[in-house]
């Protein structure tokens, strides 16, 4: 039997200060997540905040932006504090998850192809059976070498590594109806 967790990783007020914050997907991701984790609440699906720690600026504790952002009202079971891009790497996420036989994690939160994406990876190296939410991911364009992705390109390429590999990447509804 599969034993799940819903991972919220960096929904914190840190990436508001930061200059490339857009709100453009903003209230779409917003409606996601409360879904997501309104429906995990109801299933008794404890739900991990995890949120990116740095020594300074908007991601320092320090900074007062190390909390959730101000839309979310859940109250999360644990939270836990990274410093690097996954969420597994000195933070005693592993080990809170398998004290509690949870095998199946739920991925959603801020950024889809760095922080979501690379727990994803890592949860899945560790053993982990793994849905990865991108409609409750979110993201900002970024440019490399002159070229820019925009939100939708790098979605779809996150999408593309995971699916088969590191995870099933489902909508919010999909992944309701399969628990």
């Amino acid at each position: 039997m599969s034993r799940t967790a819903l991972i919220n990783i960096d929904t914190q007020q840190s990436f508001e200060q930061r200059p490339f914050w857009t709100a453009a997907d903003f209230p779409a991701f917003q409606v996601a997540m409360q879904r997501l984790i309104a429906g995990c609440e109801q299933r008794d699906i404890p739900v991990v905040d995890i949120f990116h720690v740095d020594d300074q600026g908007p991601f320092s504790l320090e900074s007062g932006f190390v909390k959730p952002m101000s839309f979310l009202r859940h109250q999360p079971q644990v939270i836990f504090y990274k410093h690097v891009h996954n969420a597994f790497t000195d933070t005693g996420l592993d080990f809170w998850l398998r004290s509690r036989d949870i095998n199946h994690l739920i991925i959603c939160g801020l950024r889809t192809e760095q922080c979501c994406e690379t727990t994803t990876r890592v949860a899945s190296d560790l053993g982990y059976q793994v849905t990865f939410v991108t409609e409750a991911t979110l993201t900002f364009p970024m440019t490399h070498k002159g070229v820019t992705l925009d939100v939708e390109t790098l979605r779809h390429r996150t999408e593309t590594v995971l699916e088969g590999r590191f995870a099933s990447v489902k909508t919010v509804t999909e992944t309701l109806e399969a628990l």
